[in-house]
């Protein structure tokens, strides 16, 4: 099953032309992503060669929608032009739109989220600074390398990229029904709940791994959340154990104040209701491999 993106997916590239955008969907191709075009308004009308694909260029996303039936967009556009991009694609209600980008002032993603809402939540956005979506061996949305894992029982959820990549690279040999970046930026699109409410009903999903970190409260929800609604095993890591008070790390979201927001409290928080939590993201992968074997 693999949860908001499956072989059904038909993805644009949002700033497919640029340098990053054209790097990525060149990866995402050849991992066998079906991409079927990209948007970028002073490009349209021109067709580029992607590994041999002949990828069209569009002026707008609902353009894009229209001729291809796209049903999700990867968004690479530069952080000045990012809301925009983001709103374009809420216009167009496109189902799902994964936002890259990095650097996305923070105003401009809680306007862009609050617009959403506005306009009933027709499209389910992911991140932004995030690495995106990938289901192994059906589709991949994003920056994941598609060769890390193959399909298995495991949904990952993620505030980090790179830890995402390594507890992939960690659990490879039971492989992942989907794992899920969801950006480390304070305001953003799918959440810690979003996603384990989603592996919660996906058949294919077994057990979860949940990966936080320190700064706001979406872990502390998360534990919440996983008391009343989750049946699924979860593990979990929390990154920032040794993090100084005060100081943004790594993440704009990555901060703490006082005892909101740090790693210990996270972990309490977890283990409260039952989700083990490791101290390293190779002992959260052993916890896992201890889950998979009883199950």
């Amino acid at each position: 099953m693999a949860i908001f993106l499956d072989e059904n997916s038909r993805i644009i590239v949002q700033g497919m032309t640029g340098s990053e955008g054209m790097k990525h969907t060149r990866r995402m191709l050849l991992g066998g992503s079906n991409i079927v075009g990209g948007v970028n308004p002073r490009k349209a009308g021109e067709t580029v060669d992607v590994e041999g694909k002949q990828l069209p260029v569009f002026g707008t996303v609902a353009e894009a929608m229209k001729a291809t039936g796209a049903n999700v967009s990867v968004i690479f556009v530069p952080p000045a032009f990012a809301k925009a991009a983001m709103v374009e694609a809420i216009d167009a209600e496109i189902p799902l739109a994964v936002a890259i980008t990095e650097g996305i002032p923070v105003h401009d993603s809680a306007w862009a989220w609050a617009y959403n809402v506005d306009k009933g939540q027709k499209t389910r956005l992911i991140g932004p600074n995030c690495p995106g979506i990938i289901s192994p061996g059906k589709s991949n949305a994003g920056i994941t390398p598609s060769d890390i894992t193959g399909a298995g029982p495991i949904g990952l959820v993620s505030k980090s990229g790179t830890l995402t990549y390594q507890m992939m690279f960690e659990l490879r040999d039971i492989g992942m029904s989907t794992a899920i970046g969801i950006g480390g930026d304070p305001v953003i699109g799918t959440t810690h709940i979003d996603a384990l409410a989603a592996f919660q009903a996906d058949p294919e999903t077994k057990a979860i791994v949940l990966i936080g970190e320190i700064g706001g409260d979406s872990e502390e929800k998360a534990a919440a959340y996983i008391k009343d609604n989750v049946t699924k095993p979860v593990v979990a890591y929390v990154a920032g154990f040794t993090a100084p008070e005060g100081k943004t790390m790594g993440h704009a979201g990555a901060i703490v104040s006082g005892s909101a927001g740090t790693a210990q409290a996270k972990k309490e928080a977890f283990e409260a209701v039952g989700v083990k939590v490791g101290k390293t993201p190779s002992e959260t992968a052993a916890l896992m491999r201890e889950v998979i074997k009883s199950l």
